[in-house]
């Protein structure tokens, strides 16, 4: 089978990321406004409040968060965006601006092709962020509010490949090329994406390598975390394509969990990891 629609975007994806101006897809408008506000060291949450306010996606998202049974331990329920910051802080803005981004590309028109799988990436991306956060708790080395971050970006460049394919009308008509290109691509791509970004190596190494397969005794690092929380959501929430017959190997984590332990887990992460999802895919 041909691959020249395959070669066509990746040359242009190419051309696009190694230039000295680089056009960054507009869904990421709202996470270059947040970015750029966080780099103010002096930034205030009134103003941080103003800003997150101005988005009705953005403020009833951080509210939903602040509420999540994750981070409200008293269960004092909060209503207004600055007292929502405040519980969840700076950091964790930065990554429900990422999650509007990609719930509003998902949802717009041009990518009504891609049905058939937008949906499932969605939610195995909104599965991740949470088990990271959940799993970096857990562990006690790594933050949280990083790992659910590193677990919503894990896999932009699957979000930035689709966004780059609406332009291809004969790729969007071959299926089987799409999702292999999606799939053999979509870590090389999301690196260098978020590379262009400024975003930190650590991040940048977890997210490339995320399906990179290894032994996982510990988790000691975040892309431990990415790794081992990618596996697990992989077992409900996989936006590989079913009708291949892909199954999920847990064999690289068999020295750090067996089967029971990881049924334990994923039991007892339930309700955190439940409340994370319905708050960041709102």
């Amino acid at each position: 089978m041909s691959k020249e629609n395959s070669f066509r975007i990746l040359e242009d994806i190419a051309r696009d990321l190694s230039g000295n101006e680089i056009t960054f897809p507009t869904f990421l408008d709202v996470t270059f406004q947040i970015r750029g506000a966080l780099k103010n060291p002096n930034l205030t949450v009134d103003q941080l409040s103003v800003l997150v306010g101005a988005e009705p996606l953005m403020s009833t998202k951080v509210i939903r968060l602040a509420n999540s049974a994750a981070l409200n331990a008293t269960g004092r329920t909060i209503a207004d965006v600055k007292s929502a910051i405040t519980r969840v802080g700076m950091e964790a803005v930065r990554t429900i601006s990422f999650a509007v981004a990609m719930e509003q590309l998902l949802g717009s028109k041009k990518m009504a092709p891609f049905e058939w799988i937008s949906k499932r990436l969605w939610e195995h991306t909104i599965h991740v962020a949470a088990l990271c956060r959940v799993l970096a708790r857990k562990v006690g080395r790594i933050n949280p509010d990083e790992a659910m971050f590193s677990g919503l970006v894990h896999d932009i460049g699957v979000f930035y490949l689709l966004s780059r394919a609406t332009n291809f009308p004969d790729l969007i008509e071959n299926r089987e090329e799409l999702y292999e290109l999606l799939a053999h691509w979509h870590d090389n791509i999301g690196h260098a994406l978020l590379a262009a970004m400024g975003l930190g190596e650590e991040l940048l190494g977890a997210v490339l390598e995320h399906e990179v397969e290894r032994q996982v005794t510990a988790v000691k690092t975040l892309a431990d975390v990415l790794f081992v929380a990618n596996k697990l959501a992989n077992l409900q929430t996989s936006w590989r394509n079913p009708d291949l017959g892909e199954e999920v190997n847990l064999s690289s984590l068999a020295g750090l969990f067996d089967a029971g332990a990881i049924k334990a887990l994923l039991a007892e992460s339930e309700e955190d990891v439940a409340s994370l999802k319905a708050a960041l895919a709102g």
